[in-house]
């Protein structure tokens, strides 16, 4: 958790520092990484928005969190916005935001109040400046939003890939799936499902290839990304409510070839 309070005057440190702060942007794949500044303060949204643009950022500027909220944050970035301010504050924009997707906050405020900093930052946010804000730690903290923002779209570019995988299953390589993952034998799995060994020795083959693993234990780890959950020695479910179970656990329900959202 890191927690800044630090009193710096912010208009001073643009007009004294000579040298470009050490803090630059990182090479990131995300090329369009925009900041939403928040502040109902014109004065401080203005310093704001100019400071992080000399720094090499796209910025748009909200009077309000209900402006932002009504305009969407539907591209790549982090919101930097002011702890109190009229109609929705700071946390409750954070809230807001939390319920759409993994947003990365920045406070600024006035307020020392620990317990506010305490549960911002237990939320999620990734720092709280106090005002006025010092120009290296916003910097910094902004760098520690890419870097979220990298780690977030990798893993993203990784559930993509694995529900590709997924969705070459056919209904019964599925079912014999989730047996295999709860560490079964062939031949367990082939009396639970009325078959023979040889048959589920097959889809297992064709299981291991389709989702290109060469061991149980990295299809189990791909499954648990996705969040399916391996077949209970006393589950009693049908092949038909198997399919369905894993096919609602990946986004969408089953029916004929295993289909993922």
């Amino acid at each position: 958790m890191n927690i800044t309070i630090k009193q710096s005057g912010f208009s001073a440190a643009l007009r004294v520092m000579p040298q470009p702060y050490a803090h630059s942007i990182p090479d990131i794949e995300c090329a369009q990484f925009t900041v939403f500044i928040v502040d109902d303060d014109p004065g401080v949204l203005k310093s704001l928005a100019r400071f992080v643009r000399a720094a090499g950022y796209a910025v748009q500027t909200f009077s309000s969190a209900d402006e932002l909220l009504a305009h969407g944050v539907d591209v790549p970035g982090c919101v930097v916005t002011d702890l109190l301010m009229p109609g929705i504050d700071g946390r409750q924009l954070q809230a807001a935001l939390c319920k759409a997707d993994d947003r990365s906050i920045i406070f600024i405020s006035g307020t020392t109040d620990a317990p506010t900093i305490v549960d911002a930052m237990k939320a999620g946010a990734i720092d709280f400046l106090i005002k006025p804000v010092d120009g290296n730690a916003l910097l910094a903290a902004l760098t520690v939003a890419i870097e979220r923002q990298k780690k977030l779209h990798q893993k993203q570019v990784e559930l993509a890939a694995i529900k590709e995988r997924l969705a070459q299953l056919t209904p019964r390589e599925a079912e014999v799936l989730r047996h295999v993952i709860a560490g079964r034998l062939n031949k367990q799995i082939a009396w639970t499902l009325g078959t023979v060994e040889k048959t589920i020795k097959v889809h297992r083959g064709r299981i291991m290839e389709k989702m290109a693993v060469r061991s149980i234990a990295e299809l189990v780890r791909l499954t648990e990304q996705i969040g399916i959950a391996p077949c209970e020695e006393e589950d009693g479910q049908t092949g038909e409510a198997l399919i369905g179970d894993i096919g609602s656990r990946a986004g969408r329900p089953g029916g004929g070839a295993l289909q993922i959202a």
